[in-house]
């Protein structure tokens, strides 16, 4: 087992990586002297693999375990979902040294976190991600919430988990396009803080896409070391902090016109980075050579680069203006000035905007 830390002073926590983890959920919950109920969060396809093991490991430490379920998908990432899961936390009676635990990708764990950030203004939770996306970007931080029709993320809070355990064998059993997803979120790191990051992901392409255990378990280990130390230095997103929203602005944008329903999340951040890169070439900030490579190892690792057939810059603008990183209508944007290397850039014109998204092909 590995383990790494997020300093973050009196909200700090540690991040567990290892095989065979789920077991000692129970185990690890106990050092945290929560009071006995827990309420556990998830979906019915991740409960029906992992619940037993999840909810048994609870039960066995002495907790009383208040099972919460919600459908799976990015569209009930709601306030309607909000609403199920404080219902069924208040008829469990659960008070505010009780705890939830959100099991599951990326969705459950951002609404389980902002249930926890909000009910009785504020209880502890712990994150267990199963998928990749969980695991190397939404489990540490602190950043949970959920959408709104307008936008995604529109409604949330900062809240971070007072442990995150990550169990690699949980990726056995999730479906390809999932874990191809997460692996955008892998790339992001390279692109903005590692080159040999990067190389390492050009070069053990066949290892990490084989679901090799020591490639796996390297990919998430720097992915959240890499996000630890940003979070450690900008927990709040007033500066450093935005660099991991790279290729996010435009995949957000992809997302929320499509109703959150024909991409991935990671599949749309994939085509934002792209993107973003090409944006970056138009303003004469990177060089077309690393433009190239940077889709490059989008498509190697299966996803998509390019926006479909359909949605143009026209829609997506709009769609950008109304994203949480624009401040007073300007448009911010994290564009890469190398291969490991990003800056902060504001009060693009549309035009530059369009010219990037207009290319097609190459």
């Amino acid at each position: 087992m590995q383990k790494l830390r997020v300093d973050l002073g009196d909200r700090s926590y540690s991040i567990l990586i290892g095989r065979n983890l789920l077991p000692e959920l129970g185990g690890a919950a106990e050092k945290f002297e929560f009071s006995g109920k827990i309420g556990l969060v998830s979906n019915p396809t991740v409960f029906k693999l992992y619940g037993a093991t999840a909810a048994g490991s609870l039960i066995k430490s002495g907790f009383e375990v208040e099972e919460i379920i919600i459908p799976d998908g990015e569209e009930y990432k709601s306030l309607a979902s909000m609403e199920k899961i404080y219902e069924a936390m208040l008829r469990a009676k659960l008070d505010r040294r009780s705890a939830l635990v959100a099991l599951g990708g990326g969705v459950i764990g951002d609404i389980t976190g902002f249930a926890a950030s909000t009910y009785m203004r504020g209880i502890d939770f712990i994150q267990v991600p199963t998928t990749l996306l969980g695991q190397v970007d939404s489990s540490v931080g602190g950043k949970t919430g959920v959408n709104h029709p307008l936008g995604k993320n529109m409604i949330g809070a900062f809240w971070q988990p007072r442990l995150v355990l990550i169990d690699i064998d949980t990726l056995a059993t999730l479906p390809k396009r999932e874990f191809l997803s997460g692996l955008a979120e892998v790339i992001k790191y390279g692109v903005i803080w590692d080159e040999g990051f990067f190389e390492f992901l050009e070069d053990g392409k066949d290892a990490v896409l084989g679901l090799d255990g020591e490639a796996l378990t390297e990919v998430i280990r720097r992915s959240c070391e890499i996000k630890a130390e940003v979070v450690s230095r900008d927990e709040r997103e007033a500066g450093l902090r935005a660099i991991l929203n790279f290729g996010h602005t435009i995949g957000h944008a992809i997302e929320t016109v499509t109703g959150y329903k024909k991409y991935l999340h990671g599949e749309a951040v994939a085509i934002g980075m792209y993107y973003a890169a090409r944006l970056a070439n138009v303003l004469g900030l990177l060089q077309e050579r690393e433009v190239s490579r940077i889709r490059a190892l989008i498509m190697a690792y299966g996803l998509p680069s390019e926006l479909p057939p359909g949605i143009e810059a026209t829609d997506l603008i709009p769609a950008m203006e109304l994203d949480k990183k624009t401040v007073s209508g300007t448009l911010k944007f994290i564009l890469p000035e190398k291969i490991g290397a990003v800056r902060i850039e504001k009060g693009i014109k549309p035009e530059d905007i369009r010219k990037a998204l207009s290319f097609r092909g190459v």
